[in-house]
């Protein structure tokens, strides 16, 4: 299950969560993440820059063993998104791909 989180930054958290995270979970992410919203929706539609799939990158290494250290089990991956206008926006696709919508399958 992966969850979404909208950053006052405005930037797109996706968490791939083994289990349903309990709600004093959702709290410690809330917290975490510096006030982000819990998005409810399993799509999110538009353009957007990340990670390339098939690399774990070493922030969602650190922010899932914070999330241990935090006492939040069952989390394996997370990254971090940024959205862009339209499929035109640049990026490096070295280390990053865009996507249209984020969705359930975003990291297989």
């Amino acid at each position: 299950m992966i969850l979404f989180f909208k950053t006052p930054e405005k930037s797109i958290i996706a968490v791939n969560a083994k289990q349903e995270l309990s709600q004093t979970d959702i709290e410690k992410l809330l917290w975490l993440f510096g006030g982000a919203e819990q998005l409810k929706q399993e799509i999110l539609d538009g353009w957007f820059v990340g990670p390339r799939k098939e690399m774990l990158t070493p922030w969602s290494t650190n922010a899932v063993e914070i999330t241990q250290n935090m006492g939040v089990s069952g989390i394996v991956r997370m990254e971090e998104y940024i959205q862009v206008s339209d499929e035109k926006a640049g990026y490096d696709p070295m280390l990053k791909a865009k996507y249209h919508n984020l969705d359930q399958h975003i990291f297989t």
